[in-house]
């Protein structure tokens, strides 16, 4: 059996699961769980869709694929020390820990990412280098060993296709991929910020700077960033003890 973690935490980003969980419920005798402090519903960013997080973190200590996903309530999230924990231990274990979108920050503030490759939403990767994290911006998904991050929202499909080819193979991740019907041919190309326009990457921002300007998510945002900032600074104020 695989287990398959995915974190849901108010305000995740809808897709950022639901597309890598599509890809990996297909892995063979696959046991999925949405996971959170408690089994109960979980509302999503848009505060409409409904998601029922099937198991609490104590039900689920050694998940073999961790997959955290992004949302506006991300650095909200990273500042929960229950979840980081449990996303420590799980680490421990698990064959692969992964991320999409600004799911990276939660695991580079859970310590795992630090002097590592990542990648993550263009908008939030300047909040993974206080981390320590060597940061990726023109990567769709990044893997060092078994960590697997992925870019913004749609990256996770990618990231789920790539993982399964990882775990059973081309030719079985080729059919999943003709079973969902997956084939990108989107009208406009501008998905990336290096074929997007001044215009278009100014009202990209404004759009997701909606969400992320609310007080609550700039407080979050600016304490995460200090409480790091500080652990950071008095971890060079060590001195390291010399053997006599």
């Amino acid at each position: 059996m695989t287990q398959i973690a995915i974190v849901v935490y108010p305000g995740f980003t809808a897709l950022d699961f639901i597309g890598p969980y599509e890809v990996l419920r297909n892995l063979p005798d696959a046991e999925v769980r949405f996971v959170w402090h408690e089994p109960g519903p979980i509302a999503a960013d848009s505060g409409v869709l409904l998601v029922g997080a099937t198991h609490s973190f104590d039900e689920t200590p050694s998940p073999d694929i961790l997959l955290v996903p992004g949302g506006m309530s991300t650095f909200e999230h990273a500042r929960d020390e229950k979840l980081l924990d449990w996303v420590r231990r799980a680490d421990e274990t698990s064959t692969w820990t992964t991320s999409v979108c600004s799911g990276s920050v939660i695991l580079a503030a859970a310590g795992l990412l630090k002097g590592r490759r990542a990648t993550s939403h263009w908008l939030v990767l300047p909040m993974l280098k206080p981390f320590g994290v060597e940061t990726v911006g023109d990567e769709r998904i990044v893997h060092e060993g078994k960590f697997v991050t992925a870019a913004g929202v749609s990256a996770g499909i990618d990231l789920a296709m790539w993982l399964f080819g990882e775990i059973c193979g081309e030719a079985k991740a080729k059919a999943v991929q003709l079973a969902i019907e997956y084939d990108p041919q989107p009208p406009f190309d501008s998905g990336h910020l290096s074929k997007a326009s001044v215009a278009t990457k100014a009202a990209a921002t404004a759009l997701l700077s909606k969400d992320l300007m609310r007080p609550t998510q700039l407080k979050e945002t600016t304490l995460l960033l200090w409480e790091q900032a500080i652990r950071t600074a008095r971890g060079r104020g060590k001195k390291t003890r010399q053997p006599v």
